[in-house]
């Protein structure tokens, strides 16, 4: 066997290694979150006390923490009361070790952590707000704690951009919200204020409008299915996460791509 062939099977034994690593961090750090998103809501502390079954409030052992696999192991249900456990757990779980590999794939071992760590807050504000219809005060904190991070971290948009960026989207909710009763929630304006000043002014226009695409197809599905009526409301923030990490990513491309328009 050539010396190449060997070097080309060793990094793949080792990229290998990697991933798996990567991904089982994601899926440990996915965990975490289902606790984050069970307690954020509830005012429990997610740092003191042990884990335990919503059902039976039985604390719970380390074999029954393993992400994924004790869920699988446990055939979802708790070991104690036999309650049922939601498949939400371990798939968001699975969605998190994807995640980190992609991300970890694909960019540099800093903007990899970055971007994995906003993914994660949205995720739980998405997750808490499709629960609640709230978006805690803290999550935004942290969205906004993260952009000024990035500031000092990454090449990005000058501080000018990022200053209106944060009234951009934010001011425009807060005005339709006063003249549409419900139009969108506290939360939704905040979220976009430390979005603003994450992505600028453009990238934040970016996420808003895809925010907005993805509220509008979900809303017709919602009436399609007579699951909610027409003055009823439904969570925006999920919609807007999606277009922040979008905007995020590829947020220039999809100014380039619209502006070849003109």
């Amino acid at each position: 066997m050539c010396s190449k062939c060997i070097m080309n099977s060793d990094l793949i034994i080792i990229y290998s290694i990697l991933g798996i690593l990567v991904f089982a961090f994601g899926i440990s750090i996915g965990s975490f979150l289902n606790v984050l998103i069970y307690r954020i809501p509830r005012k429990i502390d997610f740092i003191k006390g042990r884990s335990f079954c919503p059902s039976c409030e039985h604390s719970l052992a380390a074999k029954d923490l393993i992400p994924i696999f004790s869920w699988l192991s446990l055939k979802a249900k708790c070991r104690y009361c036999k309650a049922k456990i939601s498949a939400r757990y371990p798939a968001l779980e699975m969605a998190c070790g994807i995640a980190a590999v992609l991300l970890f794939s694909f960019f540099e071992p800093l903007h990899a952590v970055f971007c994995f760590a906003l993914f994660c807050v949205l995720l739980c504000i998405t997750m808490i707000d499709a629960d609640t219809q709230e978006i805690p005060d803290s999550l935004n904190i942290a969205v906004a704690v993260l952009a000024v991070l990035s500031i000092w971290l990454f090449p990005g948009p000058d501080l000018l951009s990022r200053g209106i960026g944060i009234l951009s989207v934010s001011l425009l909710l807060l005005i339709i919200s006063l003249f549409i009763d419900g139009a969108f929630g506290g939360g939704d304006i905040k979220l976009m204020a430390a979005a603003g000043l994450l992505l600028g002014w453009q990238g934040n226009i970016v996420a808003f409008f895809i925010g907005i695409l993805l509220g509008g197809f979900y809303g017709i599905y919602l009436l399609a299915k007579r699951k909610k009526g027409r003055k009823e409301h439904f969570a925006f923030g999920p919609c807007l996460c999606v277009g922040i990490f979008a905007a995020l990513l590829c947020a220039d491309r999809i100014i380039d791509w619209y502006l070849s328009f003109f």
